[in-house]
């Protein structure tokens, strides 16, 4: 059975890395309310692995609709992708923020396919946490361009 320890030192350098926020919905860690967790962008089920190049920061909720999932269903050419890697790809050439700021809209057939398999514009929860970070002005991110 894999092990999913992983040390101290990569948890920290991942966190750096991300910036204390998540590779999908840029949710930083000071607006969550939870821990961001360590993601595995190869789930261990799918022969991915602890090794540092494996690994961002999820919020929970991305997290947990990403499960073991690696592709998804580009809902515009019913073609199946690989789902966004935060590690290796720029999330402004996948995604960007809807005009209203809630919703985060795919650009491309990864951005799409992820969008949908990650419900990132139409979980009824992140939508309302969303609307009061627009009005608090924290959101959408500007810095993450």
């Amino acid at each position: 059975m894999a092990s999913f320890y992983i040390p101290v030192e990569i948890e920290r350098r991942v966190r750096k890395a991300a910036q204390n926020r998540c590779g999908y919905c840029l949710s930083p860690q000071h607006l969550v309310m939870a821990r961001l967790e360590i993601e595995h962008i190869i789930p261990i089920s799918k022969g991915g692995s602890n090794e540092e190049s494996n690994l961002w920061l999820a919020c929970p909720l991305c997290n947990a609709y990403k499960s073991n999932k690696t592709t998804g269903v580009d809902p515009e050419t019913g073609e199946t992708v690989k789902l966004f890697s935060p590690r290796t790809q720029v999330w402004s050439e996948h995604f960007y923020w809807s005009e209203d700021g809630l919703r985060i809209v795919g650009k491309t057939s990864t951005g799409r396919a992820t969008v949908v398999a990650l419900h990132l514009s139409n979980d009824p929860d992140a939508l309302e946490v969303r609307s009061y970070w627009v009005i608090a002005g924290w959101h959408p991110p500007k810095d993450w361009y």
